[in-house]
């Protein structure tokens, strides 16, 4: 970006934002509009690009306090707010802001009338060994002639972070897996570590957009999406599975065969008396990761038949008049009453 592009564009218009809107209000802005023209969402439309490129400009101006400030002053002179005046002179005769950098690049004191009305763009780089347009401004606000290196608005700029999704079937979410993605027009290869989650964001530091003037990169986050599996969740470094199992197990107790994400089973022994909803752990059969496996959760859930046969009814009938009396929502009233 150069000088002349403070007086030609309007940032607070490119992201749609008043000229006092606050920080948060710039930022949302800005997420909003780089969402709507990323060029992944915008495949060949350069209009779309030329846009995105604009707003990330703008808003790489406006998050930075001290280069809004300046922006804001410049755009204010430019646009007839603080003008200056030639030494001398006075009233009506004051020259402008426009007249003095006429004067500057040879246009005389005329420059902003100049013949027939022409609009005076001023070059952003001067002759050989001559300072450009930032050399200029940056003695009229205190630089001197540092140049181009020290100068009004060129010092170095964090580049801007950008966002990105991905989706990963189960398996690879488990097991880890290296995604190659489109971010800004330039591949990035990321590693996405074994037992991420859905919605997890991984960031990858120095992967956003490059900064300018020498500044670093900006980061770049990629947000997970994990596809369901039938049976398997993940929950850190853990898997869940539910076991369904019948009233008899639960009650007596069992030795039950439980699926793993490997592909095999393995024994777990339900103790007598387990209720629905007690998680049982079988270490080491969860998701493998460089610190260690974790462990298999077993959530126990007890079955109801939907259909019983006669035997089967009567068996059940005969075990209600045996329990007859037992109050199972006791403990439940009296907490409620606390």
């Amino acid at each position: 970006m150069t000088g002349q592009d403070w007086f030609e564009k309007d940032f607070y218009a490119i992201l749609g934002v008043p000229k006092n809107a606050d920080a948060a209000a710039v930022k949302k802005a800005y997420r909003k509009l780089a969402r709507t023209l990323h060029p992944d969402h915008n495949p060949g439309d350069a209009a779309a690009e030329a846009k995105f490129k604009d707003v990330g400009e703008a808003y790489a101006v406006l998050s930075d306090p001290e280069q809004r400030q300046q922006y804001d002053a410049v755009r204010a002179m430019a646009g007839g707010g603080a003008r200056f005046q030639a030494p001398g002179a006075g009233g009506a005769g004051a020259a402008g802001f426009e007249d003095l950098f006429g004067g500057l690049f040879g246009a005389g004191a005329g420059g902003a009338g100049a013949p027939g009305g022409a609009r005076v763009r001023y070059s952003t780089t001067g002759a050989e060994g001559a300072g450009g347009f930032e050399d200029i401004l940056g003695g009229l606000f205190g630089g001197g002639g540092a140049g181009r290196q020290a100068g009004f608005g060129r010092r170095p700029q964090r580049g801007v972070d950008l966002e990105a999704t991905t989706t990963l079937p189960f398996r690879q979410a488990v097991q880890g897996s290296t995604v190659t993605l489109t971010v800004d027009g330039r591949k990035v290869t990321a590693r996405i570590p074994p037992g991420v989650r859905d919605g997890q964001k991984i960031r990858l530091r120095g992967k956003g957009r490059p900064g300018t003037d020498g500044g670093p990169a900006g980061d770049l986050a990629i947000k997970v999406s994990v596809e369901p599996h039938p049976v398997f969740s993940i929950d850190g470094r853990d898997l869940r599975v539910t076991l369904p199992v019948t009233f008899s197990e639960a009650a007596l107790g069992a030795q039950v065969e439980v699926p793993t994400f490997e592909g095999g089973t393995v024994r777990v022994k339900v103790p007598a008396g387990t209720p629905s909803g007690r998680t049982l752990r079988v270490r080491g059969k969860g998701v493998p990761t460089p610190q260690g496996d974790g462990d298999l959760l077993v959530t126990v859930q007890v079955v109801v038949p939907q259909r019983l046969s006669d035997d089967a009814k009567a068996a059940v009938e005969a075990f209600a008049r045996a329990t007859d009396g037992a109050d199972v929502r006791a403990e439940l009233r009296e907490q409620a009453g606390h």
